[in-house]
């Protein structure tokens, strides 16, 4: 968050929390004369309605998120800007009391660690949570019904500042994430009559840069080959936008391809709206100040009015900032903009209100009822809980976890070893309680002596001694580092991949002692764990994330083997090096002669954990349940899948896998399965993962089925020009990262094209 942002945020905090959130009032005039307050019409039409009365002044005043209302219309002040990345969360539209009611709401992982549990169900159910905590906070005056989450940018850059608040690297599983997600937040898919909350994907297109080596987000160009945005930017996108039916969209800072985002009539309309079918209903934001933004930096206008002109006509409805009231009136007077346009803007804003029940009566709307009884309630207490234990991936051990019941004194040596409000990362409200490592393990019965150690970043020696001394007189020693907000934040890339600071410095005096050792890696961007892997004094090494309000409790029962690991890693571990063989600004996935490739899907060199990677305190065996085919032809699935909605929807196959407990603890298993072959334009991507699906406590000796259905969408690839197909050949399907389980099918017949993938006007003149 930039100066300017951080003035806005303030000016916008200031205004929210003087006054709370009213309804309109239908039962008098002018607006019970007015079709706003007809519930036997649609959304639109009652929009339309209400719209025509606001005079050009007026439209132009509620073009801004901090939207002033329509006094002598009865139409109350909105603040659109509130957050709920991972909780209901600190923003302009949120208010906590200071004490007692709605003085905190339940605080989840942060989305990289919700990403490695691999399980949708348990993110819809997030989702449900924070949507009802968000529309309890509304109720009473403290939150507004419109959410600027989730961010599903692909974590393509292990140096991302803000990989944190994505689920991670793979399309297709962040596809799947944000869908039930959004299912969960809205109250279902394109809920009638009432949205629970309206939910906004963001931020739309190729936002992945914070401040990097003199390129800062808010001037940087993405330049992306068509095939990439069609393949591996926006089909989380797609999947919010068109499939989950979100009810907002946000543009990003950046420009892609020459055009800033919020301009970009090519991104907003042609493949928004036009391609995907985002409705009138529904309403696009800019990111704050990104309308500003196309002025200064990205100087692609001459002047302020024809920044807002550009970004209105292209689509924004929302200014999150002050541009568009500043620079509207002056755009209008040079007819630069149409009144039409105006209305038009506000009619989305409006409809999306009138689907919330903004103009309804109480008595009919179930969801006006949520109170302060809605919040923190105990199943959202062990969801939190839930969501961190599945999420935290076991990475190495050599058989010293589950902590042996002979253990009972701990040395917990680091600077996350009594984090608190650390476990939250970004984007993050007053959180109910938070259990630190700590505290964790006091809870799970263990003598803890515990000595910070070092800071994060620190070269400061001084706290060696009295860790060493701690280790010396334990049976166990723990280390709590990694990296944190100081090291990645919006607004602050990282240069390097290392443990920062002398982390691994005090690690290697504590090894020396000779106790059994455990290092725990916190922080959403992984640092190069080559020198832990590698060296047998660390007898096992776990990546806990930003593990939310019961973070600390997760890790210790983890760690006690009270309940098992099962996490999977959603990003690629990558080596120290891959800083300097790659610049952040280098949108391009695939390997060439200047770079080794991104993500798993196109990394040439070897990583030093690979994404999927996850260890279990068992094993498993596993094999079909029954015999996959080995022959599809291309036609007949294309013919069969007519009738989906979209046909890269339509079902390819259902595979079904027995996994069997083969050892001795009870355990969750993630079912990963993965394609490679030389099918459709080389070069050809390493694997992809087509489906996947978590299994719940298997016991020892116990079998269960996973279910894995592949639509045609799964197994598609892009061709240059973006379009979708199901190209014939040879594929190969991997079970895990292992690859336990293999097996091989032909698509045969001719190449079906699946999309027809919009082309950019602005490219081929």
């Amino acid at each position: 968050m930039g100066r300017s942002e951080r003035i806005l945020l303030a000016s916008a905090l200031a205004v929210g929390s003087a006054a709370a959130y009213g309804f309109p009032d239908c039962s008098t005039p002018p607006l019970s004369d007015n079709a706003v307050c007809d519930t036997a019409l649609d959304p639109i039409t009652r929009a339309t309605a209400l719209i025509e009365l606001f005079t050009v002044e007026e439209l132009i005043n509620n073009t801004d998120s901090t939207s002033p209302g329509v006094p002598r219309l009865g139409l109350p002040a909105y603040q659109w800007w509130s957050e709920g990345l991972h909780g209901v969360a600190d923003s302009p539209g949120v208010n906590f009391s200071a004490s007692g009611e709605f003085s905190y709401a339940t605080s989840f992982p942060q989305p990289i660690i919700m990403g490695a549990a691999f399980d949708d169900p348990l993110i819809k159910e997030v989702g449900s949570v924070v949507g009802m905590e968000g529309r309890a906070f509304n109720n009473y005056g403290r939150a507004g019904l419109d959410y600027w989450t989730p961010n599903i940018n692909p974590f393509k850059d292990p140096r991302w500042g803000r990989g944190q608040e994505t689920p991670g690297e793979d399309p297709f599983h962040l596809s799947n994430y944000v869908y039930s997600l959004v299912l969960g937040l809205q109250g279902g898919l394109d809920p009638e009559p009432y949205y629970q909350v309206v939910s906004t994907c963001k931020h739309y297109a190729g936002y992945d840069l914070e401040d990097w080596d003199g390129n800062y987000r808010y001037g940087f160009n993405a330049v992306i080959t068509t095939q990439d945005l069609s393949e591996y930017y926006l089909p989380s996108f797609q999947s919010c936008y068109r499939d989950a039916k979100v009810g907002a969209a946000m543009c990003s800072y950046n420009a892609v391809n020459g055009v800033p985002s919020c301009a970009d009539t090519y991104l907003l309309q042609d493949i928004l709206r036009d391609f995907w079918g985002f409705t009138q209903d529904r309403w696009i934001t800019s990111d704050c100040d990104a309308v500003d933004n196309i002025y200064n930096p990205h100087n692609y206008t001459a002047t302020p009015q024809q920044a807002v002109a550009d970004a209105l006509m292209a689509g924004t409805d929302i200014d999150c900032g002050t541009f568009y009231s500043t620079w509207l009136p002056t755009a209008y007077n040079e007819s630069l903009i149409t009144e039409t346009q105006l209305r038009t803007a506000l009619i989305h804003q409006y409809s999306s209100l009138v689907r919330l029940g903004y103009f309804d009566p109480v008595e009919w709307q179930p969801y006006r009822t949520y109170n302060w009884n809605n919040v923190n309630t105990p199943y959202a207490q062990q969801l939190a809980y839930q969501a961190a234990v599945e999420g935290i991936v076991l990475l190495k051990n050599d058989g010293t976890l589950p902590i042996s019941s002979s253990v009972k004194n701990i040395a917990l040596i680091g600077p996350w070893a009594n984090a608190t409000n650390e476990m939250q990362g970004n984007y993050f409200g007053v959180a109910p309680y938070l259990i630190s490592p700590l505290m964790g393990a006091m809870q799970d019965g263990y003598n803890v002596t515990y000595v910070f150690g070092t800071n994060i970043t620190s070269n400061d020696t001084s706290g060696f001694a009295a860790a060493v001394a701690a280790a010396k007189e334990a049976d166990l020693v723990i280390y709590a580092g990694g990296i944190d907000e100081t090291v990645e934040s919006e607004g602050n890339d990282r240069n390097y991949i290392t443990w920062p600071g002398n982390q691994l410095d005090l690690v290697a005096e504590l090894q020396a002692v000779g106790k059994p050792l455990v290092v725990v890696q916190f922080g959403g961007g992984q640092v190069d764990d080559t020198t832990l892997k590698g060296n047998a004094s660390v007898n096992a090494l776990v990546w806990a994330g930003y593990p939310g309000q019961s973070g600390g409790q997760a890790l210790f029962d983890l760690l006690s083997g009270k309940v098992a690991f099962a996490g999977r890693l959603p990003v690629t571990q990558y080596p120290a090096d891959y800083v300097y063989e790659i610049p952040m600004t280098d949108m391009n996935l695939r390997a060439n002669a200047t770079s080794p490739g991104r993500t798993y899907m196109w990394y040439t060199g070897t990583p030093v954990y690979e994404y999927g990677y996850g260890e279990h305190y068992t094993t498993f065996s596993s094999k079909w349940s029954k015999a996959p085919a080995k022959t599809y032809n291309i036609q007949e699935l294309v013919d069969a899948g007519k009738y989906a909605t979209y046909l890269d929807t339509a079902t390819f196959d259902t595979l079904s896998i027995d996994v069997k407990n083969t050892g001795k603890v009870t355990s969750d298993y993630v079912t990963l399965l993965f394609a490679k072959g030389t099918y459709g334009p080389a070069p050809y991507p390493n694997k992809t993962l087509i489906t996947y699906t978590r299994l719940h406590s298997i016991a020892p000796g116990s079998t269960t089925t996973a279910v894995l259905p592949i639509t045609l969408g799964a197994i598609a690839r892009a061709d240059t020009y973006g379009n979708m197909w199901l190209y014939p050949g040879t594929y190969e399907v991997e079970l895990d990262t292992t690859g336990s389980l293999t097996y091989q099918f032909e698509l045969t017949g001719d190449a079906a094209q699946l999309t027809s993938f919009p082309q950019n006007p602005a490219a081929s003149s």
